[in-house]
Formats: structure tokens, C-alpha cells, sequence
């Protein structure tokens, strides 16, 4: 069983991301979807290895990445911003939810739809 980040101290991190605590991309937020564009490679980190295993099978999102790999979220940020500049990750970013400041449609169309609906 492996050990919590919380009980792992800092110099793993701190190793982990070659020394970086800044650097990753800033789009790059707890929901986004990660999904693996390549396989691992021999030689490479082990950590990026894994999150190419993981999101090999389908889109995982940042935060699931970080619960399986027992590492904080900031840690695996950087981490994922080494395989996207690799090309050996797409990250898919969610659409907002519709509200009434951004609707899934302007008022114009919906007006448009209904007028067609009672004409039918």
C-alpha cells in the first residue's frame, strides 16, 4: 500500500517535478479530461508513465489522476504539463453548464423553434 502525500515529505515531491513548483499550464483545472496519445516509453518517469497506463483506457480527469497516484494536485499539474508538451496527452477541457447568462441557445433561435412548433 502506498503512503499519502501528506506522509511523504517533500523532498519526493520536490524531486518528483525536478524541483519545479510553478510552470504548469494554468488551463489545466481539477475537472479537465486527460486522455493518452501514446504509450509509455522505456526510460521515462515513472510517474508519467502511470498517467499514460491510467488514461490509456479513456479520459481521466486531473483530480482522479491525482487521487490514483496518491499526489497532490499541483504536483500532478506539472506533471501533465510535461506530456502535453510532449504531445503524449490531449487534455479535453469541459464545457460550462448552460445558465441563464450563457444559454445553451441565444433567445433568438428559441423564439425561432417555437414559432415553427405552432405553425406544425
Amino acid at each position: 500500500m502506498s503512503r499519502s502525500h501528506r506522509q511523504e515529505g517533500p523532498d519526493r515531491l520536490y524531486v518528483i517535478t525536478s524541483g519545479r513548483s510553478a510552470g504548469a499550464d494554468e488551463s489545466l483545472d481539477a475537472v479537465t479530461l486527460i486522455v493518452a496519445e501514446s504509450e509509455p516509453a522505456a526510460g521515462m518517469q515513472s510517474e508519467h508513465a502511470e498517467i499514460l497506463r491510467m488514461c490509456g483506457s479513456g479520459p481521466m480527469a486531473v483530480v482522479e489522476i491525482s487521487a490514483h497516484l496518491h499526489l497532490p494536485v499541483a504536483v500532478v499539474r506539472i506533471l501533465l504539463t510535461d506530456l502535453l508538451d510532449a504531445g503524449r496527452v490531449t487534455a479535453r477541457h469541459p464545457r460550462p453548464a448552460p445558465s441563464p447568462a450563457r444559454p445553451l441557445a441565444s433567445p433568438d433561435v428559441l423564439e425561432k423553434v417555437l414559432v415553427a412548433l405552432h405553425n406544425l
